[in-house]
């Protein structure tokens, strides 16, 4: 007995997908290619320009398959189409981003710059020296540039100098009392 998810996956015009029997799915679209190994327990099936991911049961390991199977694909479709960003600010009396090259070079109060080197399908932008944009195709690799590019120097709660998310709230302390 097996089961299709609720949400098919819908594929835009220019976009590709291949499935391989060995479980490993390539979509190809206009901003680049990517490639994911899913669970053997789990098949996707290609029809009209839709993607359909079916689990053999409804047993809850099954289950858990099934939703992450058919996020990944469709983060894997977004990625090749739209692509994801995240955008990251920097707060600090002397605290800047640049660009050097296709390396981002940040001067966070250490007294040596601190260089990140982009993975493949990953880029910078540096709008204002204060703000960094990473741009890819890869949800994860977007997601752990960020994080480590935050953590070359996360947000302090005394002052809230460092790096942070843009939408991130950082919970400020009270200093020392006289």
């Amino acid at each position: 007995m097996s089961r299709i998810g609720r949400k098919p996956i819908e594929v835009p015009s220019g976009v590709t997908v291949q499935v391989s029997p060995g479980g490993t799915v390539n979509v190809q679209g206009p901003l680049g290619n990517l490639e994911q190994q899913v669970p053997a327990r789990i098949s996707i099936v290609q029809e009209e320009g839709v993607l359909n991911v079916i689990r053999p049961t409804d047993r809850g390991e099954d289950r858990a398959l099934h939703g992450l199977t058919r996020t990944l694909v469709a983060n894997m479709v977004e990625g090749v189409t739209k692509g994801f960003e995240k955008h990251l600010e920097i707060q600090g009396v002397g605290y800047r981003a640049q660009l050097k090259g296709n390396d981002l070079e940040l001067a966070v109060g250490y007294s040596h710059s601190v260089t990140v080197i982009p993975r493949d399908g990953i880029r910078f932008e540096v709008p204002i020296p204060t703000e960094i944009i990473v741009k890819g195709t890869d949800k994860q690799a977007v997601g752990q540039i960020a994080a480590e590019i935050r953590k070359v120097r996360p947000p302090e709660p005394y002052k809230g100098k460092g790096i942070r998310y843009r939408d991130e709230q950082v919970r400020r302390k009270v200093g020392k009392r006289a």
